[in-house]
């Protein structure tokens, strides 16, 4: 018998519809850094964490200066590992070690190193800050996706980098071609 391989949705943007379940997924829109067949791990790029920014955070944890990226919104990147940072940047900044490439233009880094970074002339030109990750176990986000649970797109650096945050939902969904009042319309099936 062959083994069909799963599809691997790393790179992929994931849009929650009204299917999905969990309320802490309400209109996520998820950017997957991994996903293999022991799970998959991504961060919600259109959820603000309490109203605080990047330089707040940094002012918080001791790192003094300006910040050299766009002063975003520090994002709610999902339910696990929420006392962690996790920057997803530009290629332009690498630390061997602590840096995930993701794509030919994204990283991802979780060190102390990257926050330090970003108040110097050696900050990637584009970051943002999230607490916390989204994950699934292996096998889980398909059978989520099989429950229409998720769309899967394309990934947009200008919709992963945007800064309207409430609007990138609905952004995604008519890229895709998808009018948002049909899906919620529709039960989720699109």
């Amino acid at each position: 018998m062959i083994a069909v391989k799963p599809d691997n949705y790393k790179g992929k943007i994931l849009l929650a519809t009204p299917n999905m379940g969990d309320p802490r997924f309400a209109r996520a829109v998820i950017y997957l850094c991994e996903h293999n067949e022991n799970g998959a791990m991504g961060i919600i790029i259109n959820k603000s964490k309490d109203g605080l920014h990047i330089s707040d955070l940094l002012g918080r944890i001791g790192i003094e200066g300006n910040v050299r990226v766009a002063d975003r919104p520090v994002l709610s990147g999902g339910p696990v590992d929420i006392d962690r940072g996790f920057v997803l940047h530009s290629e332009d900044y690498f630390k061997d070690n602590s840096s995930l490439k993701l794509s030919e233009t994204l990283t991802l880094t979780s060190t102390k190193d990257i926050l330090e970074a970003l108040v110097t002339d050696k900050a990637p030109q584009r970051a943002m800050l999230a607490i916390g990750y989204a994950g699934w176990d292996g096998g889980q986000l398909e059978k989520e996706i099989a429950q229409n649970a998720w769309l899967v797109t394309s990934a947009d650096e200008t919709l992963i980098f945007g800064e309207d945050l409430n609007g990138k939902w609905s952004q995604a969904l008519l890229a895709m071609g998808i009018d948002p009042a049909a899906l919620a319309s529709s039960g989720g099936r699109a």
